[in-house]
Formats: C-alpha cells, sequence, structure tokens
C-alpha cells in the first residue's frame, strides 16, 4: 500500500471514531427512562435565589420577631438584639450544607423604636432604638451580621399615628405651636365613630384630636406637607444610612381620613404610591408590605396602584386554619385558586397568623397533626409566607394580646431559656415539652417539619413561582394542590383527617402535559417505584397513585416528565 493509501484509511477511520464517539456522548444511559434514579433536590440546601436576587421579597420565607420576646441577653426580663444576634444560627447559619437551622431567608421586627408601651405601636422616636432592647450600635451588629448569613431584615413602620408622648403631639397641644396642624384636631366633637364602632375623637386642651385605634395613639395629618417630608426623611435615615431592606408599613389603610371615610381614602393610596417611587428611587431593592386588613378585592387595589410590593392575605390566613381545622379539602383548594387568581401578576404575603390574632396551635386545640397540615399548606401555596416566631414549635397563646406574645421557648430548664432573670411576661406552662431544645432532635417534630417544608420551597422553582392548580381527590378529605412552573412540579398532598384513604385517584384541568412523569418524594416516606402517567381525559388530566395515604399524612412529590 503507498503512502498516499495509508494516509486515505488512516482519515477513514479516524473519522469513523469521530463519528461513534459523538453517538455515545448523546446516547441515553438506559432506554427505560422511568427506571433512572432521580437525584434528590433536598440534599443540596442551596436556596434557588440568592441574598442579591432584585425581587428577594418574592422569593423569601419570613419570620416575625418580637425583639421584647425572644433572647435576653443581660438578664432584666427583656429580649435584646444582643440576644436575638446570638439566635441568628438558629434562624439560618448562613451555611447551605447545614440542615439544623430553620432556614428562613428574611425578618420582620415588630416596632423597635423608643416608646411608653410594651408593644412599641405608639412610637416617641422614630430615629432611635428602645432603650429596653439596646443601643444603635447592638442594632447594627445585628444588622450586619444578619446579611452575613444572607437574611434580609425589615422594620415595622408605624407612621399612621404616634405616641402621645412624642414631642410633636405634647406640642400639638398649643394651637399656636407649628406642630398643632401634625395632627387632625377639631374644636368640637365631630361625633361619629371609627370604622369598628369604636370612639376616635378624644378631648385635649379644650379641643378633640382625632385617633383611629386607641386615645394614646393619635393620628399624624397627612395633608400637611411637614408631616409626609419628616417621615419620608425618617425612612430614609432606616434605608440609606442604617442599611435596612424595607418596611412593614402598620395600619396602612387608615393613614388619611376623609371625613367619615376612614379607610382605603382615595389619598392613602396615592400616598403610598409616592413612597412608593420614593423609596425605589433611593433603591430598587427595597420594599415593604402593607398591613390592610381587608378582603382581598380591597387591598389588591394597593398592589395594582403600584403602593407596595406586597400585602398581607388576610382572607386566605383565615380561610387555611378553619379548614385545616375543619377537614373542608375541597373548600381549602377553592380558597388558595380564587386568591391566586385576585393576586395574579402581584405577590401576597402569606401567613396562618400574626401579633395581632390567637396562636395557630392554640386555634387547633394543640393539635401537632394539625399544626403540620396548616404549615404544608402554607409553605407550598402561592405567595411569601411569614411564620410568627414560635409558631414552629407550636406555642400557644390566646388574647389578650401579651399571651400571645410570649417569651421564645428556647429550653426545657428554668425560664425556657430566654432570661436568667424574671421575664417581662410569664412563660408558657407549656415549656418544658414544646421547646427548640427537644424539638431539634426530634426528627418527627413540628420543628422538623417547618425545617423540612422550608427547605423544600427555596429550593423547588415550582413552590416559588408555579402556578397553582387545584386538584380533585376520590377521597373528601384529601387536600392535593399542584405547582407548575415550565417543566417543573410539584405535588402537595395532605389528608386533613384521622383515617387512612387507601388508592386514591386525581383529576385536574390540563395545565400539566399528560404522559409518564418521575417521582422524585421530597416529604413523606412512600417507596414510590414507578413513574405515575397523567392521562389526558377530555379537557382534564387524571392519574392514581397506588399507596395508602396515612392519618394525617403530607406528601410533597416533584414530577418529572420523562422525555
Amino acid at each position: 500500500m503507498n503512502r498516499k493509501n495509508i494516509w486515505f484509511v488512516a482519515l477513514v477511520i479516524a473519522l469513523i471514531l469521530l463519528i461513534v464517539l459523538i453517538f455515545l456522548l448523546n446516547k441515553p444511559i438506559t432506554q427505560n427512562l422511568s427506571l433512572v434514579p432521580v437525584p434528590d433536590v433536598t440534599s443540596n440546601n442551596q436556596s434557588i435565589y440568592g441574598f442579591e436576587d432584585p425581587q428577594w421579597w418574592e422569593h423569601a420565607v419570613f419570620y416575625e420577631i418580637f425583639v421584647r420576646s425572644f433572647n435576653d441577653s443581660n438578664g432584666d426580663g427583656i429580649g435584646d438584639f444582643a440576644g436575638l444576634t446570638s439566635k441568628l444560627d438558629y434562624l439560618n447559619d448562613g451555611d447551605p450544607s447545614t440542615d439544623t437551622d430553620l432556614g428562613i431567608t428574611a425578618i420582620w421586627l415588630m416596632p423597635i423604636f423608643p416608646s411608653p408601651s410594651y408593644h412599641g405601636y405608639d412610637v416617641t422616636d422614630y430615629y432611635s432604638i428602645n432603650p429596653d432592647y439596646g443601643t444603635m450600635e447592638d442594632f447594627n451588629l445585628f444588622l450586619n451580621e444578619a446579611h452575613k448569613r444572607g437574611i434580609h431584615v425589615i422594620l415595622d413602620f408605624v407612621i399612621n399615628h404616634t405616641s402621645v408622648e412624642h414631642p410633636w403631639f405634647v406640642n400639638s397641644l398649643d394651637i399656636n405651636n407649628e406642630y398643632h396642624d401634625w395632627y387632625i384636631w377639631s374644636e368640637t366633637n365631630p361625633g361619629y365613630k371609627g370604622p369598628w364602632g369604636q370612639d376616635v375623637w378624644f378631648p385635649s386642651s379644650g379641643m378633640f384630636y382625632y385617633s383611629v385605634f386607641w386615645q394614646g395613639m393619635p393620628d399624624l395629618n397627612y395633608r400637611n406637607a411637614n408631616v409626609t417630608a419628616e417621615m419620608n426623611k425618617a425612612a430614609s435615615y432606616w434605608i440609606n444610612d442604617i442599611g435596612v431592606d424595607g418596611f412593614r408599613i402598620d395600619g396602612a389603610k387608615h393613614l388619611i381620613e376623609d371625613e367619615k371615610i376612614q379607610a382605603n381614602s382615595k389619598e392613602t393610596i396615592a400616598w403610598f404610591q409616592s413612597f412608593y417611587d420614593l423609596y425605589k428611587g433611593w433603591n430598587a431593592k427595597a420594599m415593604t408590605v402593607g398591613e390592610v386588613w381587608d378582603s382581598s378585592k380591597n387591598i389588591t387595589t394597593y398592589l395594582e396602584s403600584e403602593s407596595f410590593d406586597m400585602v398581607f392575605n388576610f382572607d386566605l390566613a383565615g380561610d387555611i386554619i378553619s379548614m385545616v381545622k375543619s377537614g373542608q379539602a375541597n373548600s381549602l383548594g377553592s380558597s388558595i385558586t380564587t386568591e391566586s387568581y385576585l393576586f395574579q401578576g402581584y405577590t401576597m404575603g402569606t401567613f396562618l397568623t400574626n401579633h395581632d390574632m390567637d396562636r395557630v396551635m392554640s386555634q387547633l386545640n394543640n393539635n401537632q397533626d394539625l399544626a403540620k397540615n396548616a404549615a404544608t399548606i402554607l409553605l407550598t401555596s402561592p405567595g411569601t409566607p411569614f411564620i410568627y416566631y414560635g409558631e414552629e414549635i407550636g406555642m400557644t397563646g390566646e388574647k389578650p394580646d401579651e399571651k400571645i406574645r410570649t417569651p421564645m421557648q428556647w429550653t426545657g430548664e428554668d425560664l425556657a431559656g430566654f432570661t436568667t432573670g424574671k421575664p417581662w411576661q410569664s412563660i408558657n406552662s407549656n415549656y418544658p415539652e414544646v421547646n427548640v431544645a427537644l424539638e431539634s432532635v426530634d426528627p418527627q417534630s413540628l420543628l422538623s417539619h417547618y425545617r423540612d417544608l422550608i427547605r423544600i420551597r427555596l429550593t423547588n422553582s415550582a413552590l416559588l413561582e408555579g402556578k397553582f392548580i387545584k386538584v380533585n381527590v376520590s377521597s373528601p378529605q384529601l387536600f392535593a394542590g399542584l405547582r407548575a412552573e415550565d417543566l417543573e412540579a410539584v405535588l402537595t398532598i395532605v389528608n386533613l383527617k384521622n383515617t387512612e384513604v387507601e388508592n386514591p385517584t386525581f383529576s385536574f384541568k390540563k395545565d400539566l402535559n399528560p404522559g409518564l412523569y418521575n417521582v422524585d418524594l421530597l416529604l413523606g416516606d412512600k417507596p414510590f417505584s414507578e413513574s405515575i402517567n397523567l392521562v389526558q381525559v377530555g379537557e382534564k388530566i387524571d392519574f392514581s397513585l397506588p399507596i395508602t395515604v396515612m392519618p394525617y399524612e403530607n406528601l410533597i412529590i416533584k414530577l418529572i416528565p420523562i422525555n
């Protein structure tokens, strides 16, 4: 063979090898894709969205903290920022490879400004820290440590009213003082009542001032441009100078009254529109969530007008608890569907209870199974979830308000590990059985359940952004909902009753392609060894699961299409 032919043969062989190599690299490992093991995404605790996410609040899990009741560092019986900072690793240690922290990504602090009241909702100074909680240096250290761990921090910004002890109001008692017009005064009593039938006009200095919540909290007059300028200045201080990430706006719907129209006035919405533009101009990643305690149809107006980044959904909160308690699975699915539609394109703040409501565990009669059910539905549904401190361990509490804001229960030791002194408020008597230390080492505890749910949520895009699809089930006691986003879908199943359900069947509107789907069990211990076949029947998709759903069992299943 001459040299020319040798080179030709070598070239042909090389081309053949190249073709074979390309074929092998693109060939599936196995033809039976339903048997391919699916990677467990929960083994990677890295949240899909990071701290620098420009719209971080849409993908966050918030934790509401009453500093006074969280952790006391100096033995005076009052929680403080030093104590809170020492507990940050419990909330989020900043290490995605660990699973011993709760995993939340944002904190809402109840009022931290100086105030004559224990709760802090009657402010006397918008530029300082309540001395009960420490110093500005203590707060700055807390904020820096939170940010290091990937935790955003928002403040309760109480701007509808001040304390009667605020220097502005004290000066306003003099009709000739420049601060007189900072509040709403009348020479005579207008006589009308407030939104819930309460007195709103109170006598002082021969006149009457308006106060929608309580006579110790006089409303500011936002028709006075000086009031707006001062509140804008205070907001700038906390966002631009101190570096907080936003605000929860207390009592937002009452900001500007139009005589007897004391909620949701056009002027109120317009004021918040201007405020929104202002703080977004300072920092596009700053956010506000409005406390507009009203029906969903009314509160979405604030989102449509770009007055807030988010508002709380009170209707859904009530439905989750009441329907979990009564076992109304179908009604619960309908409620989530309705609320998701009303908030379509906007962000709703979802929650079970907050500092103004009886605690979840008390409403559910101390039933831990029902508490787990409520948590699963909250943390797999659309919206940005908020968890009230202690909710994750099952703390109890019923009004009056002090009893739903009791000290955090850290251990079963004396005073629940909250303080070494006399606590400002008596600690719940159940702390030896209900505490962080005990539940941290129990994989079946409510705390472990919350930890699992938060990690599952933050590591699955369908649970962060996916459309909610109501799933009809053959058994009326099973709640089922799908979250679908692009090619990813997550199915949540919750048994709301204490009886088991065998071989349930499911049906939903065709929002997901029919076909075979691999199963990745994110929560639960069912041995799914086969794929799920979604069958199109008319305009619906049907499927079945050959399993027994145990009493109060919670399952979260990721569906992965087989191409």
